[in-house]
This record gives structure tokens, C-alpha cells and sequence, in this order.
């Protein structure tokens, strides 16, 4: 009876999870940390390879070590696609595995099936854990937890009957955890905690699974040669704890804020205020936000006196009530130590606080008010009944508010616009909401956020650039120009600003500048295959084919692309190496096959040789892939008509007019080859309207002079 209703309770809080969160199945991918960790990623994009499982292992990409996280993410990709709907699909089996496992622990090591069932259902269904299942970058919380709820149950086990055996179980799924996020780190404090509550082992004389009601003694009244032994038991967890936090220290050196940023005064009380605020934010979940910017020195005073009197006055009552009422001081301990690696002490990134963070450690929280009401309900008469409906009544709320923030996730600029109503001053929610608004085509939106986000942080590079790339794009060179010179003074190292000012200065006509900038970003970045294959672009435009060519290949050699093998091509072409130039043509087809502009110059090489039939292939391709490609069309046609295919030929000149309809090169060849099929008004036709878009076209004057003589000649007897 015992095992059915436990069965039904994990069934329950499976169904009561995927109502909440089957909704994101339909959402898409977020613009903060989703392109870094699966949509823009080249290893995870692969899916499961010897390379890509050689990388996660060796990688600290996105400034942590995490080799499990990287191979989760692989597998979805390499599974079922592209599509975000796995993705998202697989971190919520992973919370509802969490859920299940977080109830069969505590259910199993304190026999108290309903406070279990109650912690379950709150973490199941908390607003604060949206983030950490919503959000596919955070698989690594979701995947972590489960082997931290894993290694929890082994721990269970083991302290029911010692073995070397259970006892290795627990090593394997702590270090396997550790390998999914460094979060875990703390977790052999919480085993020592469990020592203490529920399973009891700090007293000897008690069975290690005994769950009788308290005792009265405080920490360490027990027998201290069990004390000594539980702590020595734990020094494999500790070593194995140390190894990941030296992995971390190294993998997020570069995201650490120094103390110049960030003053060791700020980050104390900000560390102060963000354990009130958890705790205010798990009972009135209110104003969440994707970011939380941090205050810095300007935190006002008021909020970090709140914050150190809510926090000294728990502690006090946990200490003078913890005597008597261990999960006190489990859940409190459990609480405030779980939060200490992402609490900001040594901060990592600008946020002031996640809600991602609470993932594990409110469960703390949550086992005090589980086992805290019954306790204090126990005098009344129907307290079973009263339990019962404040417990539903907050699961329901619970239940609803994070069906709501659940729905906040649905796109990034819904997602942003809700973190910029709950917040104030938040760069990073201007910025990927500009972001976001660009993509949908919204740049005038985009470049408005852009400009607020400077405004908060005038320094701030991604913000300046990605206002500069779409000033660019609205044509607006001159501003973006001037955007990309600020950048260069921010961080004159900075590759990325070099291509894209030499960009722009290209697309102005300046050709000499760019090349100059493309060169003095070589300076501080010689290795940079953009600048190279940029720079070889200018220079094959101004005619320096063999400094091109020599810039060419160095990317080539670096990093193979598909756009440098064109440019290649073309340039060898021009050298008239035709033969060279296929094979580089080739090689840009074989790294992106649908790429339109490899096949047409891979036409045009062909062409160049006579090879006819090759040519019309090539340009046949270009077409299927862009069906508009009007130089394409009228290549093709020129390749038919030398053929004597006339009829196709004229009808892909006349689709190549149809789409460029003020090309007169292509109409006066559309005149000739309507002329030589006998076609006569047509091709007058065709002249003539060569002559309105240029009235002094040589060869359609020449083209109806002819026609007029045709005519003469026809007339004369």
C-alpha cells in the first residue's frame, strides 16, 4: 500500500510539472547564452563525433568545464535535429526527474511521506526554477541536479547498510554531477547535514536509517570519534570538490570582475541583500527577471540593513530553536551554504543575482517550512485538514505564477521586454532585446535599445557594436563608422571592429581605407582569418591579384571557408588559372553546397574555357538555389544561345530582365538573340528600351540600324 502511494504521488507530480511546462515545447531559442552553447556552437551542431566528445572534454568555452552538459546537449542535436523542441523537451524530463528523486530521498530517509511530498511539489513548481528548465543554456542546472539528487539517494542507501560497493555508487554520481556544473561543489557539506538530519549517524548507538522523533542535543553532542569518522568518510568528496572549483577558478578566470570593477565592500553587501531577496522572492515570487543588474557601490543602505537583520534574526532563531528541531538547522545550513559559489563574493559576469541559482539551494528553505508548520499546527484539533488546504492553496498559487513566467520564455523579445518592466538601468536586457528586434527586421526598435543601453554604459563594446552593424545595415555608413572608431579606442586589439569598419569603408567606395584597416588589424592579430580574407577581397577589387591570392591562401590555410575558396577562385580566374580556379570552386561547393555564388562562378570558369555544357550545369544549379539570381539567368543564357539553344536561351534572357529590368547589357542580348531567331519587333522593342534607361547605348543604336537595314533589304525589289 505503502509503495502504490508513493507511485501515485510520483505520478502526481509528474503531471502537475508538465502542465506548467509542456508549453515550452513550443518556444524557440533564446539570443542570451543559446547561440554559445547550441545554435551558433560547431561542435554541438556536429552532434556526437570523436572530435566534438574530444572538445567537451577539453574545452572550457562559455568559462566553466563541463564536459556532460556539452555531451547532453550533443546527443539532442545528433538524436532529433536542430529543432529547440527537443531540447526543451529533454530539460523538462530532466526537472521531472529531479522532482521524483528529491521526493523518493527524503520520503525514504525520513519515512514523512507528506512534508516530502510538499517539498517535491514547491521545487516542482517554484517560479524561481523557470530559468533553470525554460532556458536550454542551463541544461547543465537541470542535468547537475540529477546526479546531486542521484548521489543524495545512493548516500541514502549506503548509510542504511555500508558497503564499499554503495559507497563507490556515491563517489560515481557526485563526480559525474561535478562534470555537468561545478554547482555540486558543496554538496559533501549537505551529505555531513543529512549525517546530522534525518539519518542520524552522528550518534553511534543509532541505527543509520533510525527517523524516531528529535533529540535534544545541538551539533556534536554525539560521540566525536563518529564525528571524526563521517568527516573522514567525506574527504574523497571534498578532493573530488576541490579538483572542480580549481577547474572553475580557471576556466572563468576571464570572467572574473576584478576588485578595480567591482570593490570587495559591493560585492559583500550585494551577497547580503541577494540571500534576503531569495528568500522574499521564494514566498512572493514577484518582478522576475531573465537579469538582474548589479548595483554596485550604489546599493541603497536601507535595503542592506533589511537584508542583515532578516538574516541575523533566522540564524538567531535557528540556533535557539535548532536544539530541538534538527531540520532547522539542516534546511538553514543547506540554505545559505549551497548559495555560497554563485552568491557574488567572487563574482562572475554582471548580474547581481539568477534566479537559475535557487535551483538547489531553496530546497533548504522549503524542508524547513515542510517540517516547521506540522510542528507548529501539532496542538490544534484539525490541523491535518488545515495543513492540507494552506499546502494546496500554495502549490496552486505557486502553479500559477510560474505558468505565467514559464510563458515569458516563449521569445527573446518577450523575454527581454519582461525583464526591462521589472527592472531599471538593464543593459544586457537593451541589448539582447535590440538584438532580438534586428533579427525580426524591427532595426529602427533595435538601434533605440542600442542607444539606451549606452546610455547606461557608454563603454559597454557589445551594445556599440551591434548599434554600429545596424546603422551599417540601414545604410547609415557615416554613423556607423564613427561607432566603429569609438570601438577601437575602447580595445584597439579588438578583430572583429577592424573587419567591420574595413566593411564598411568597402561598401563606401573607400577601398584604399579599408585596406589599411584590414592591415592594422593584422598588426595586433595576424592569425585573424576574416581580416586576411577581407583584406585579399579590397585587394582583388583594386586589382592587386597576387597580394590577394597570397591573402587568400594564409585563411585558407588557417581556416577553410567556403566565401575565401570563391574569392579564390575568381582571382585565379582573373590570372586566367581556370583550371585551379574549378578545383577552388569545388572546394567551396564541398564545405556549402548551397552556396548560389560558387556555382555561378564555377559556370563562369567553365565558360571561360568553352566548356558549354559544364557551364549551363553550373549556372542551372545557382538558379535552383536562388531562383532570382539574374546574372545567373543571363549567363545561362549566353552558354545556351553559344549552344544554339535560342528558344531556352531567350527565355532565360527574358526571366534575367524580369528580374533585372534595368540591366541594358542583358537586354541588348535578349535584342541580338531575339534578332537572330528573326524575331524582328521584338528585338527593336528590346532595343528601345535600352535606349530610354541610356539613350546613348552604342550597341542598341547599332542593333536598330541594323534592324532598319534588314527591313530596307526586305523591301527593295
Amino acid at each position: 500500500m505503502k509503495d502504490s502511494r508513493r507511485y501515485l504521488i510520483c505520478l502526481l507530480l509528474s503531471v502537475i510539472t508538465i502542465a506548467v511546462y509542456w508549453q515550452v515545447l513550443h518556444f524557440d531559442f533564446t539570443n542570451f547564452d543559446d547561440p554559445k552553447y547550441v545554435t551558433e556552437n560547431p561542435n554541438v551542431q556536429r552532434g556526437l563525433t570523436r572530435d566534438s566528445i574530444s572538445w567537451a572534454f577539453t574545452t572550457t568555452h562559455a568559462n566553466n568545464w563541463h564536459p556532460l552538459t556539452w555531451l547532453s546537449l550533443m546527443l539532442d542535436r545528433h538524436l532529433f535535429g536542430s529543432s529547440p523542441r527537443m531540447f526543451h523537451l529533454m530539460n523538462l524530463l530532466l526537472h521531472i526527474a529531479n522532482t521524483v528523486l528529491l521526493f523518493i530521498v527524503l520520503s525514504r530517509c525520513t519515512a514523512a511521506v507528506w512534508p516530502s511530498t510538499f517539498v517535491a511539489a514547491a521545487f516542482a513548481l517554484h517560479p524561481l526554477h523557470v530559468e533553470s528548465v525554460a532556458w536550454i543554456a542551463e541544461r547543465k542546472d537541470v542535468l547537475s541536479t540529477l546526479f546531486w539528487m542521484l548521489t543524495m539517494l545512493a548516500y541514502t542507501r549506503y548509510a542504511e547498510r555500508p558497503g564499499v560497493s554503495r559507497y563507490m555508487a556515491v563517489v560515481a554520481a557526485f563526480a559525474l554531477g561535478l562534470m555537468a556544473k561545478p554547482m555540486l561543489v558543496t554538496l559533501p557539506c549537505v551529505l555531513l547535514l543529512l549525517d546530522y538530519w534525518p539519518l542520524r549517524r552522528t550518534k553511534p548507538t543509532q541505527s543509520a536509517g533510525n527517523n524516531s522523533p528529535e533529540g535534544h542535543g545541538p551539533l556534536g553532542t554525539g560521540n566525536r570519534k563518529a564525528l571524526f569518522s563521517l568527516v573522514l568518510e567525506k574527504i574523497p568528496f571534498f578532493i573530488l570538490a576541490a579538483a572542480s572549483a580549481t577547474a572553475t577558478f580557471i576556466a572563468q578566470k576571464g570572467a572574473i570582475q576584478p576588485v578595480e570593477l567591482l570593490s570587495l565592500k559591493a560585492r559583500i553587501t550585494n551577497s547580503l541583500v541577494s540571500y534576503a531577496s531569495y528568500i522574499a522572492k521564494m514566498f512572493w515570487p514577484k518582478g522576475l527577471a531573465v537579469f538582474y543588474p548589479h548595483l554596485g557601490d550604489t546599493l541603497p543602505i536601507w535595503q542592506i540593513a533589511v537584508a542583515f537583520v532578516v538574516l541575523s534574526c533566522a540564524s538567531a532563531w535557528v540556533i535557539l530553536c535548532g536544539r530541538r528541531r534538527r531540520y532547522l538547522i539542516v534546511g538553514w545550513l543547506w540554505y545559505i551554504g549551497t548559495l555560497v559559489p554563485v552568491i557574488g563574493v567572487i563574482q562572475t559576469g554582471a548580474q547581481a543575482m539568477a534566479d537559475r541559482y535557487t535551483y538547489i539551494p531553496l530546497t533548504g528553505l522549503l524542508i524547513i517550512i515542510a517540517w516547521y508548520v506540522p510542528d507548529l499546527a501539532s496542538q490544534y484539533r484539525y490541523r491535518r485538514i488545515i495543513i492540507f488546504f494552506l499546502a494546496f492553496v500554495w502549490c496552486v498559487a505557486l502553479m500559477t505564477c510560474s505558468y505565467i513566467q514559464v510563458g515569458y520564455w516563449r521569445s527573446s523579445i518577450m523575454l527581454f521586454k519582461r525583464a526591462l518592466s521589472v527592472t531599471s538601468n538593464n543593459l544586457v536586457a537593451h541589448n539582447n532585446l535590440g538584438t532580438a528586434l534586428a533579427k525580426e527586421g524591427n532595426v529602427e526598435q533595435a538601434i533605440d535599445h542600442f542607444k539606451a543601453a549606452l546610455r547606461i554604459e557608454p563603454n559597454d563594446i557589445d551594445a556599440r557594436s551591434n548599434l554600429a552593424e545596424n546603422l551599417a545595415e540601414q545604410g547609415r555608413l557615416d554613423e556607423a563608422m564613427q561607432h566603429y572608431s569609438k570601438l577601437l579606442h575602447l580595445d584597439p586589439r579588438r578583430a572583429e571592429t577592424y573587419n567591420s569598419l574595413g566593411l564598411v569603408m568597402a561598401e563606401q567606395g573607400y577601398l584604399e581605407k579599408a585596406i589599411v584597416v584590414y592591415r592594422s588589424g593584422l598588426e595586433s592579430n595576424p592569425q585573424d582569418v576574416p581580416l586576411h580574407s577581407n583584406l585579399g577581397a579590397a585587394l582583388l577589387h583594386i586589382g592587386q591579384i597576387e597580394e590577394a591570392i597570397s591573402e587568400f591562401q594564409t585563411a585558407l590555410e588557417t581556416s577553410p571557408e567556403s566565401k575565401t575558396y570563391i574569392n579564390m577562385g575568381i582571382a585565379l580566374a582573373l590570372k586566367g588559372k581556370f583550371d585551379e580556379a574549378v578545383k577552388h570552386y569545388g572546394e567551396a561547393i564541398k564545405l556549402d553546397p548551397q552556396s548560389a555564388k560558387a556555382h555561378f562562378n564555377l559556370g563562369n570558369a567553365f565558360l571561360a574555357q568553352s566548356k558549354l555544357s559544364e557551364a549551363a550545369a553550373g549556372y542551372r544549379r545557382a538558379i535552383s538555389i536562388k531562383p532570382d539570381y539574374a546574372k545567373a539567368l543571363s549567363n545561362l543564357a549566353v552558354a545556351l544561345s553559344q549552344q544554339g539553344k535560342l528558344d531556352e536561351a531567350i527565355y532565360y534572357f527574358t526571366e534575367a530582365v524580369r528580374v533585372e529590368p534595368g540591366d541594358v547589357e542583358v537586354r541588348c542580348n535578349l535584342a541580338d538573340a531575339l534578332l537572330e531567331k528573326g524575331q524582328i519587333e521584338k528585338s527593336a522593342k528590346e532595343y528601345r528600351e535600352v535606349l530610354k534607361i541610356e539613350p546613348g547605348h552604342p550597341r542598341a543604336h547599332r542593333g536598330l540600324k541594323d534592324i532598319e537595314e534588314r527591313k530596307t533589304s526586305a523591301d527593295s525589289p
